[in-house]
């Protein structure tokens, strides 16, 4: 049960840092979950910041 929460968690803290890039919060999350959170954190990582609309 605790790697339940383990990898949730780890899954939780990348989309945090996901929020202002491209796929945004949702998007890494659920990459994170589907795929694992070592896949979702090399997507974040490889992934562009958003641009700022003015």
């Amino acid at each position: 049960m605790e790697y339940v929460f383990i990898y949730v968690a780890a899954s939780l803290f990348i989309a945090l840092f996901g929020i202002d890039r491209k796929f945004g919060f949702w998007g890494y999350f659920f990459g994170s979950l589907l795929f694992s959170p070592v896949i979702g954190l090399f997507l974040l990582l490889a992934s562009d910041k958003r641009k700022q609309e003015d």
